[in-house]
């Protein structure tokens, strides 16, 4: 199996900066895509950042300009920083893999993590 263990997230005041963090680990041949998103009570999970192996990125347009996705393949990890931070940024944080665990696969598994808490409060 895949795990994928997600840290960083926090309380932070209006303003401030975070940078989660998400390791896969388990048996993984490679990985397609990592990226993050976020949940708020009551609403559908939503698209954060995405970084793909090859390099293409894709952000909400709420976070462009503010956060920043980058990815060391050596160690299956995800960062996410996160600045100039604001109250509706509060959310769960969740990562997500794109894994294919054996070199035969044509096609990848998603993975998620269990998600991190985000408050932004003054």
């Amino acid at each position: 199996q895949v795990q994928l263990a997600e840290s960083g997230g926090g309380l932070v005041q209006p303003g401030g900066s975070l940078t989660l963090s998400c390791a896969a680990s388990g048996r993984i041949f490679s990985i397609d895509a990592m990226g993050w998103y976020r949940q708020v009570p009551g609403k559908q999970r939503e698209l954060v950042a995405t970084l793909a192996s090859v390099g293409e990125t894709r952000f909400a347009d709420s976070v462009k300009g503010r956060f920043t996705i980058s990815r060391e393949h050596a160690k299956n990890t995800v960062y996410l920083q996160m600045n100039s931070l604001k109250p509706e940024d509060t959310a769960v944080y969740y990562c997500k893999a794109d894994v294919r665990r054996f070199e035969w696969m044509r096609y990848s598994n998603v993975y998620w993590g269990q998600g991190t808490q985000v408050t932004v409060s003054s």
